[in-house]
């Protein structure tokens, strides 16, 4: 029976084994009931013979029609099957090219010939044809792939894959789905804040219609603005404004870069009424909610960076910055300076301990300021202490920490970071001053530990890095220096009983730090920094005592003589000083290199190129106002002010850090164009 059905050449469900048991065990049933039936009643028993025969012979013939359309199912639906597969290569919007191993075309299908727009192919290279493609083919095999990856070919964009092996390439046109990608992504809405800088301040001198007059000049030229870029522009209240926009729109902006920022500044201030914008903007989320939120931020952060300028950050990204060509404007009312002295010493009240940190290699300014914070703590019976390694100072910080320890005045204000480590408590408070950049702060371990209870005193404009949730931040640019932002805290302290808050040599130490981040009151200086002086000089402050400690001992004036000495012009009213590359020199000395350059005719900006550490160059950065050495040090990962920046680059030499600045000052004066 098997062999009769193997030569039927039964499909496979048909030759099972159990069913052919089955049909077996159904036939002997049947024979053994016509036996039983022939031995009972040799009628009955011929009658089911019969029936044996027929069924049999039914069964087999069913077998075989079965087995049959069985087959010619299976004929058919292989030769549709293989029929479709020659369609759909032939037809379907999918471009296929067969290649040898010399990627030599061996067949093309109709779909990919409408591309390439040319009958004869076959026996070309793929390089004859399109030497695009055949950019893409290499490209496609270098990256050693066989993922779909996107391409742009002939004005289309497709998805490509390369099986090099069998020499196939296959291109799925997608520039209809890129489209509506495109049109999705230009179509998503940006939101932007705007602020008028000085808009208080303006308005207090002002009679009503000069008021008026200048605001229908900011309103009608912010409305000119957005209509020119399809953007929705509503006054919130007298200095701020929101605008909503699209994508593509906003990418016209940046293109644009921004130039009403550049055409308020200037019209106003050729009517003597100097005026500037900040503006936030965010973008990227599927979350209104979190674009407002990281559009306020964007604008803070503009406003710490000192003003008149743009902030375009999406949420998790990093900023672009655009604008920051001026200096920031001196406020001309203490408000701010008084709520803070009060904030400040409400959230020290609160505290069992208050920790002061500067910078590394904490300058004048940063430990001047560091003391008078200390003192303002210590006014209030809080125990307060200035993180220093006294064993490990600057040549000036020295000399001050010596006659503190000769005079016997305070020298228990300083304390080691290992100490302050172990008395550090979850009530204890840590404030940064002379910075904002974690990264740099004296003592990484103790702002770790107290990261959520940080109070940020600075001069510098503020850059991303920065704590992520303050307690209490006092960024102001416009000041000349930490120690001018302390002092005038000072002044609103009010001791008991006739005390003072600092001593005369203190009060030296903080007016040192002026005198050192005001170049000895040549940069960045206003009013408020001579008030400042004033108010210090006022109360004990040796001018005499501050030339001394500031002093520079005979081994750093040669060595910075001799880096001044390597100055070369790379720019009109550019210099650029190099130090050797396999010598480590003080950043102090890089840093002074820089400011005496400055002293020279024609020079405007100044860069000190040195080597800090095994890996690590560091540029220093000075500027006489007109040149923003901040968005060029921005530019090789650094930040600072205006006319004060420096930056670090690890991993190259001193002439390639030299090449690296060169390429950002050609993209600053590219972009100031």
């Amino acid at each position: 029976m098997k062999d009769f059905l193997r030569k039927l050449e039964l499909p496979a469900f048909i030759n099972d084994s159990r069913l052919t048991a089955s049909l077996i065990i159904i036939l002997a049933l049947s024979l053994f009931g016509s036996i039983i039936g022939m031995i009972m009643n040799p009628l009955l028993g011929l009658a089911l013979v019969l029936i044996f025969i027929l069924t049999v012979a039914v069964a087999v013939y069913g077998t075989y029609v079965l087995a049959g359309n069985a087959n010619n199912f299976a004929i058919n639906l292989s030769y549709r099957i293989k029929r479709s597969e020659q369609e759909a290569m032939i037809k379907m919007p999918l471009g296929i090219l067969l290649y040898d191993h010399n990627h030599q075309i061996q067949w093309v299908n109709p779909y990919l010939q409408l591309y390439l727009k040319d009958d004869d192919l076959i026996g070309h290279t793929i390089e004859a044809v399109d030497p695009d493609l055949n950019k893409l083919l290499n490209d496609a095999i270098k990256a050693k792939t066989v993922e779909n990856h996107i391409v742009q070919w002939d004005d289309h964009q497709f998805e490509m894959v390369v099986q090099d092996d069998l020499g196939v390439i296959y291109l799925l046109d997608i520039s209809r789905y890129a489209k509506i990608e495109e049109k999705y992504k230009a179509e998503r809405l940006a939101i932007g804040l705007i602020f008028i800088d000085n808009y208080d301040e303006l308005s207090e001198s002002m009679h009503d219609q000069e008021l008026s007059s200048m605001f229908s000049y900011i309103q009608n030229t912010l409305s000119d603005y957005a209509k020119k870029y399809n953007a929705y522009l509503k006054r919130i209240d007298e200095d701020h404004f929101l605008i909503l926009l699209h994508m593509s729109d906003l990418e016209q902006m940046e293109k644009d870069k921004f130039s009403v920022l550049d055409k308020v500044r200037q019209e106003t201030n050729r009517n003597n009424r100097p005026l500037t914008l900040s503006v936030g903007v965010a973008f990227g989320s599927e979350s209104l909610t979190e674009i407002a939120n990281q559009a306020q931020s964007n604008l803070d952060l503009a406003l710490g960076r000192g003003g008149d300028q743009v902030v375009l950050r999406q949420p998790g990204k990093d900023a672009r910055f655009y604008g920051g060509k001026s200096n920031p404007m001196e406020k001309r009312t203490r408000v701010r300076a008084r709520m803070v002295a009060q904030a400040i010493t409400e959230l020290f009240k609160d505290a069992d301990r208050v920790f002061v940190v500067g910078h590394q290699r904490p300058d004048m300014d940063s430990v001047g300021s560091g003391i008078g914070v200390v003192k303002i703590a210590r006014l209030h019976d809080v125990k307060a202490n200035f993180v220093l390694d006294t064993n490990e100072t600057n040549y000036d910080v020295g000399r001050l920490v010596a006659r503190m320890q000769k005079e016997k005045q305070d020298t228990d204000i300083f304390i080691s970071p290992e100490d302050a480590l172990d008395q550090v408590t979850d009530k204890s408070v840590l404030v940064m001053v002379d910075h904002s950049k974690y990264s740099i702060t004296y003592s990484k371990k103790l702002y770790d530990r107290l990261k959520n209870r940080i109070i940020v005193i600075d001069h510098h404009r503020r850059g991303e890095e920065f704590p992520e949730n303050p307690m209490l931040t006092y960024v102001e640019p416009y000041a000349s220096s930490a120690c001018e932002l302390v002092t005038e805290m000072i002044e609103y302290q009010q001791p008991a009983g006739g005390q003072r808050v600092l001593t005369d040599l203190e009060a030296t130490a903080m007016l040192a730090g002026i005198v050192v981040d005001s170049k000895e009151f040549s940069l960045r200086t206003g009013t408020r920094t001579f008030d400042a002086a004033s108010y210090l000089r006022s109360i004990g402050a040796n001018s005499t005592i501050v030339s001394s400690l500031l002093k520079e001992d005979i081994d750093s004036f040669l060595e910075r003589t001799h880096l001044v000495a390597t100055l070369k012009m790379v720019k009109p009213h550019m210099a650029v000083i190099c130090g050797p590359d396999d010598q480590i020199i003080d950043p102090i000395i890089t840093a002074q290199a820089a400011d005496t350059a400055l002293d020279l005719e024609n020079v405007q900006a100044s860069f000190a190129i040195t080597r800090r550490s095994q890996d690590t160059i560091g540029i220093s950065a000075r500027s006489m106002g007109k040149i923003n050495v901040q968005i060029i040090m921005e530019k090789l990962g650094g930040g600072g002010h205006l006319s004060n920046a420096a930056t670090q680059i690890k991993g190259v030499t001193v002439e390639e850090a030299r090449a690296e600045l060169l390429k950002a000052i050609d993209e600053y004066e590219k972009e100031d164009e």
